[in-house]
């Protein structure tokens, strides 16, 4: 295992895993060389851990069939009926104006929103549970009140989804899956 040491004006020692081949130790200038490699050999466990699940999570998604370039289209087709028409619903509900809406297959974001009001949607929503579609549409319509992730934003999204948190949650576990299924290699 590699390990690089990056000292900065920083107040922490943090450990950041980003492969088996590339940890980073991010370090105060004040620490030694000595100190550092304790805090190492002291998380050594937790580096092989991550390590470990990243390589499990590399290899599930190294058997993720993408779909087809026809059915990547298909679901575009739809997500251009459904999600248009959730924006429909939820908009009122909100309180807000919104202009164009454009599907897109994204590779990282599930929906965006610019200052014009034209939100765009990832096509991979159209395989997401209906509710997390929702909190997605309702978390772009918010950014027409709030421009950012403040407090106040997450209580304009909390009013339509209380319970957004758990649908962030099933994004985090299953997004790459999705994102991994859409990019299509015909």
């Amino acid at each position: 295992m590699e390990i690089s040491v990056i000292r900065s004006k920083r107040k922490t020692i943090a450990i950041q895993v980003k492969s088996a081949e590339d940890v980073v130790v991010r370090a105060p200038y004040r620490l030694t060389n000595k100190e550092i490699q304790e805090f190492v050999d002291k998380n050594r466990d937790w580096i092989l851990r991550n390590i470990e699940k990243m390589e499990r999570v590399k290899q599930e998604e190294d058997e993720i069939e993408p779909l087809s370039e026809a059915e990547v289209r298909a679901l575009a087709d739809e997500a251009c009926k459904v999600i248009p028409e959730r924006v429909k619903y939820y908009a009122p509900l909100v309180g807000v104006t919104y202009g164009r809406i454009t599907i897109r297959n994204q590779k990282s974001r599930w929906g965006s929103c610019s200052s014009k009001g034209n939100l765009n949607f990832n096509v991979g929503l159209m395989m997401a549970p209906p509710e997390v579609m929702d909190y997605v549409v309702v978390h772009e319509l918010c950014h027409r009140i709030e421009m950012n992730h403040s407090p106040k934003f997450w209580a304009e999204v909390g009013k339509l989804i209380p319970d957004y948190k758990k649908h962030e949650k099933w994004l985090k576990e299953h997004g790459k899956e999705i994102i991994k299924k859409i990019r299509f290699t015909d």
